[in-house]
Order: C-alpha cells, then sequence, then structure tokens
C-alpha cells in the first residue's frame, strides 16, 4: 500500500515539485488547489502518466466546510491519510503597514495561519494513536519572512508565517507521543509563481544580490528539503524548523 499524502496548493511551485517528488517517491497523492483546476489536474495527469496515484481536490483551506470536505474525500479515494504539507498560502502587493486594510489582513491570516491549522487539525485526527491512527507526519510551510519581518513589503505575511513557525513547535510536542512528527521549512526566496500574485514577477531575480548564494531557490529544493521531514530518514526530528534559504 502506498503512503498517502495530502498537498495545499499543490498545483504551482513548491506545491506542484512536492507533489511530483512525493508520487516519485511512492506516495499517493491529493493535489489540492482553491481555484486553478487546470493547474491541479495538469499535476495529476502528470503523476499517472508515470505509473504513480494522484487525484485532485478542491478546497479554501479558510474555510472549515470545504476543509472537511476535502478530508473526506481524500479517506474515500485514497485511503488512510499519512502525511500532510501545509502549502497553500497566499501574499498580497508590497505596502507599509499603515497602508494596509483589515481585510487584507483577514484574508493573509485565515489563510495562511487558520487554514494551516484547520488541515493540521483534521490530520491529526486521523493520524494520532490517540484517535486510534497509525501516526504520520506534518510539515508546514513557513517562510525566512518569519525572521527578517519584511519591512516595506509585507510585514503581515512574515507575520504569518511565524505564527506558522510557533504553531509548528506547540503542536509538534503536544503530538510527540502519539506517533506524529510535526515541522517546518523556511523557504528564502524562491523562483516560484508567488511573485507575480504580488505584482512583482520578476522580484526572485531582482532580490539576487541580498541572498549568500546569489541566486534564488527553486521549488524542487524546497520539495526535497519538505519530503526529507516527511521521511523516515527524519524519524528523529519533530518541532524542527529548517531555512531553506541559501543562507538567508
Amino acid at each position: 500500500m502506498s503512503r498517502v499524502l495530502l498537498v495545499t496548493g499543490g498545483g504551482r511551485g513548491i506545491g506542484a515539485a512536492t507533489c511530483l517528488l512525493a508520487a516519485q517517491r511512492g506516495y499517493a497523492v491529493a493535489v489540492n488547489y482553491q481555484a486553478n483546476s487546470l493547474a491541479a489536474d495538469e499535476v495529476v495527469r502528470q503523476i499517472r502518466a508515470s505509473g504513480g496515484t494522484a487525484m485532485a481536490v478542491q478546497a479554501d483551506v479558510a474555510d472549515e466546510a470545504q476543509v472537511l470536505r476535502m478530508f473526506a474525500q481524500v479517506d474515500a479515494k485514497l485511503g488512510r491519510l499519512d502525511a500532510l504539507v501545509n502549502n497553500a498560502g497566499v501574499v498580497d502587493v508590497a505596502q507599509r503597514v499603515d497602508e494596509m486594510d483589515v481585510a487584507r489582513w483577514q484574508r493573509m491570516f485565515n489563510t495562511n495561519v487558520i487554514g494551516s491549522m484547520l488541515c493540521a487539525r483534521e490530520a491529526v485526527r486521523r493520524m494520532s494513536t490517540r484517535h486510534g491512527g497509525q501516526g504520520g507526519a506534518i510539515v508546514n510551510v513557513s517562510s525566512v519572512a518569519a525572521k527578517l519581518g519584511s519591512a516595506g513589503q509585507y510585514v503581515d505575511y512574515a507575520a504569518s508565517k511565524a505564527a506558522i513557525d510557533t504553531f509548528t513547535l506547540g503542536l509538534a510536542h503536544e503530538v510527540a507521543t502519539e506517533g506524529v512528527r510535526v515541522n517546518a521549512v523556511r523557504p528564502g526566496i524562491i523562483d516560484t509563481e508567488i511573485h507575480a500574485s504580488g505584482g512583482q514577477p520578476d522580484r526572485a531575480q531582482r532580490l539576487s544580490h541580498l541572498i549568500p548564494m546569489q541566486r534564488p531557490g527553486t521549488a524542487q529544493e524546497i520539495a526535497a528539503a519538505i519530503m526529507w521531514l516527511l521521511s523516515d530518514e527524519a524519524s528523529y526530528t519533530t518541532g524542527a524548523v529548517l531555512d531553506v534559504g541559501g543562507g538567508r
């Protein structure tokens, strides 16, 4: 039996790279998407073309009812969940805090923080030995922004990712004796589509000079770190936040 992995925001960027790498390593993959069904369907197509097992599943992770439906669909079609990657997240245009409105903050935290907590809750309910599960692993996708603060760009995004770091640590301690490991990766500047959604499609290349390695990272490099944390090679690792930022 293949291990079952759910990746939120799995249609593009880091999420898509993680889905593809997980399938190569034998996971049955649930590719979550909010709106871009074509992107998720393409990831599923690639996995199936290589002989893997995958399904696309729609849900806005900020909506509890949709999250519950998503997990029920994964249960029904792929079986018992073994792993979760909380990758779904949003950014916004570069602004100072004194220019931001509450609607922006609510969108940011509802998706980046509450969405990850909702999905982690449902995963623990399935994986934890306390709930009759057989263990599992969760990886949350944070950001180096959590350490740097992102002044003048998106302090709210950085704050949401700092919340993910703390949530990772607390949940890891909470379920450490229940067979569930919880870790996070903190990507640095990665060359993905997320920069365009914040109105700066060239941001990754433009900021290369700020990175000690003098280049942005790739989605595949982050996926490799995520897959290590999910793997049995990381069996004694929980509550860790792994920086994958080229030295930032």
